[in-house]
């Protein structure tokens, strides 16, 4: 049997320690080498310093190898309605977002008309613990930083990727080295939004909105 992809492993201790921490514990590098089979605790170390480096985790001061879910995950608003639309052409798109047909329940201390939710398809950002079927929230913006994941449109298409800006072009990097980063000409791409979250269901992910809809190309 081959090994699982270091990306998908990666991803899987970040689910395992984001649900250990908003049940309230902070699970021990003993703990998640056992949950995972590692041989060394070292290898439970190199993942999280991974993930504090990318900003997935962070250090809880005061506490010897602690670790805490980053905002928003620890910033809890009301209760909202946002749209979850579908993967569809660039026009039709946006008008999904500003017209939906079904609506997520979420809590959020962004302005409902700024958020959308997708679902994502492909294994272009498992790197980042982004994998098919699971749900991005998307804060609706047409710039982002540098860095930053966003959802773009690249000739009527879709995407969720890094954003990088290099010499003042926008280019879409993967997050998978098994991807090749897109470097699209300046008037084919537009930014949508910035993801601001990833929810995932450990029994499959989550189901599109409806058939043939609700996905975005990873």
């Amino acid at each position: 049997m081959g090994r699982t992809p270091r990306g998908q492993t990666r991803a899987k201790i970040l689910q395992f320690v984001r649900q250990q921490l908003l049940a309230g514990r902070s699970p021990t590098l003993r703990e998640i080498q056992h949950a995972f089979g590692f041989s060394a605790i070292e290898t439970v170390r190199e993942h999280l310093e991974a993930l504090v480096a990318t900003k997935q985790l962070e250090r809880q001061p005061g506490v010897s190898r602690g670790v805490r879910l980053p905002p928003p995950h620890l910033t809890h608003g009301p209760m909202v309605l946002i749209p979850w639309v579908g993967q569809v052409q660039a026009g039709p798109l946006t008008l999904a977002i500003e017209e939906p047909k079904q609506f997520l329940a979420i809590q959020s201390r962004y302005p409902t008309d700024k958020l959308f939710a997708l679902t994502v398809r492909g294994e272009s950002m498992i790197n980042k613990a982004i994998l098919p079927n699971d749900l991005v929230i998307v804060h609706r913006q047409s710039t982002a930083d540098s860095g930053a994941i966003v959802v773009a449109i690249v000739d009527d298409e879709a995407t969720v990727k890094t954003l990088r800006i290099r010499r003042g072009r926008l280019e879409l990097h993967p997050e998978n080295p098994a991807f090749k980063p897109i470097i699209p000409e300046p008037d084919s791409v537009t930014i949508l939004g910035k993801v601001i979250e990833v929810r995932r269901h450990l029994d499959g992910g989550f189901p599109s909105p409806s058939r043939g809809e609700g996905r975005v190309r990873g």
